[in-house]
Protein backbone atom coordinates (compact mmCIF):
# COMPACT_ATOMS: atom_id res chain seq x y z
CA UNK A 1 0.00 0.00 0.00
CA UNK A 2 1.19 3.50 -0.58
CA UNK A 3 1.22 6.33 1.88
CA UNK A 4 -1.02 9.37 1.86
CA UNK A 5 0.13 12.39 -0.09
CA UNK A 6 -1.00 15.89 -0.81
CA UNK A 7 -2.80 16.68 -4.06
CA UNK A 8 -1.09 18.86 -6.59
CA UNK A 9 -3.89 21.28 -7.45
CA UNK A 10 -4.06 21.94 -11.21
CA UNK A 11 -1.87 18.92 -11.97
CA UNK A 12 -3.97 16.55 -9.87
CA UNK A 13 -5.09 13.27 -11.47
CA UNK A 14 -8.75 12.67 -12.28
CA UNK A 15 -10.58 11.11 -9.34
CA UNK A 16 -11.77 7.91 -11.07
CA UNK A 17 -15.12 6.21 -10.56
CA UNK A 18 -16.79 7.18 -7.27
CA UNK A 19 -17.86 4.06 -5.35
CA UNK A 20 -18.65 5.24 -1.81
CA UNK A 21 -18.37 7.83 0.93
CA UNK A 22 -17.07 6.46 4.22
CA UNK A 23 -16.27 7.78 7.68
CA UNK A 24 -12.91 7.22 9.34
CA UNK A 25 -11.93 8.78 12.68
CA UNK A 26 -14.71 11.34 12.45
CA UNK A 27 -13.79 12.45 8.92
CA UNK A 28 -15.53 11.73 5.63
CA UNK A 29 -13.56 10.20 2.76
CA UNK A 30 -14.65 9.70 -0.85
CA UNK A 31 -13.60 6.32 -2.29
CA UNK A 32 -12.82 6.07 -6.00
CA UNK A 33 -11.88 3.13 -8.20
CA UNK A 34 -8.91 4.06 -10.33
CA UNK A 35 -7.74 1.76 -13.12
CA UNK A 36 -4.02 1.19 -13.40
CA UNK A 37 -4.05 0.04 -17.03
CA UNK A 38 -6.21 1.27 -19.89
CA UNK A 39 -9.62 -0.23 -19.01
CA UNK A 40 -10.47 -0.94 -22.65
CA UNK A 41 -7.62 -3.47 -23.10
CA UNK A 42 -8.99 -7.01 -23.39
CA UNK A 43 -6.65 -8.80 -20.95
CA UNK A 44 -7.51 -7.79 -17.40
CA UNK A 45 -8.90 -4.85 -15.53
CA UNK A 46 -6.67 -3.87 -12.62
CA UNK A 47 -7.89 -1.29 -10.14
CA UNK A 48 -6.87 0.37 -6.93
CA UNK A 49 -8.78 2.56 -4.51
CA UNK A 50 -8.04 6.22 -4.14
CA UNK A 51 -9.45 8.02 -1.11
CA UNK A 52 -9.96 11.80 -0.96
CA UNK A 53 -10.78 13.50 2.32
CA UNK A 54 -13.97 15.54 2.16
CA UNK A 55 -14.41 19.05 3.50
CA UNK A 56 -12.32 22.20 3.31
CA UNK A 57 -9.90 21.04 6.01
CA UNK A 58 -9.12 17.93 3.94
CA UNK A 59 -8.78 19.54 0.53
CA UNK A 60 -6.03 17.83 -1.41
CA UNK A 61 -5.50 15.06 1.16
CA UNK A 62 -5.47 11.68 -0.60
CA UNK A 63 -4.39 8.09 0.00
CA UNK A 64 -4.33 5.19 -2.43
CA UNK A 65 -3.94 1.45 -2.26
CA UNK A 66 -1.93 -0.81 -4.48
CA UNK A 67 -3.87 -2.85 -7.06
CA UNK A 68 -6.50 -4.80 -5.13
CA UNK A 69 -8.97 -5.65 -7.90
CA UNK A 70 -8.12 -7.78 -10.92
CA UNK A 71 -11.03 -8.93 -13.06
CA UNK A 72 -11.65 -10.14 -16.61
CA UNK A 73 -14.03 -7.30 -17.49
CA UNK A 74 -14.60 -3.64 -16.67
CA UNK A 75 -18.08 -4.47 -15.36
CA UNK A 76 -16.75 -7.18 -13.02
CA UNK A 77 -14.08 -4.83 -11.66
CA UNK A 78 -16.65 -2.08 -11.00
CA UNK A 79 -19.04 -4.62 -9.47
CA UNK A 80 -16.32 -5.92 -7.14
CA UNK A 81 -15.43 -2.37 -6.04
CA UNK A 82 -19.07 -1.44 -5.42
CA UNK A 83 -19.71 -4.66 -3.49
CA UNK A 84 -17.23 -3.71 -0.76
CA UNK A 85 -18.91 -2.55 2.41
CA UNK A 86 -17.86 0.44 4.52
CA UNK A 87 -15.86 -1.73 6.92
CA UNK A 88 -13.78 -3.19 4.08
CA UNK A 89 -13.19 0.22 2.52
CA UNK A 90 -12.21 1.72 5.86
CA UNK A 91 -9.67 -1.10 6.33
CA UNK A 92 -8.18 -0.33 2.92
CA UNK A 93 -8.05 3.37 3.79
CA UNK A 94 -6.35 2.66 7.12
CA UNK A 95 -3.72 0.54 5.36
CA UNK A 96 -3.01 3.34 2.88
CA UNK A 97 -2.63 6.12 5.46
CA UNK A 98 0.75 6.81 7.07
CA UNK A 99 1.30 5.29 10.51
CA UNK A 100 0.49 7.64 13.40
CA UNK A 101 3.59 8.83 15.26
Amino acid sequence: MTSAHQGTGAGQRPAGLHVATIAHQGLLWEAYLEFVDEPRLPRSFRGRFRFERSGQDGAGRTAETTVVIIEDSYEEAVGKARSMDDRQLESLLRSALPSPD
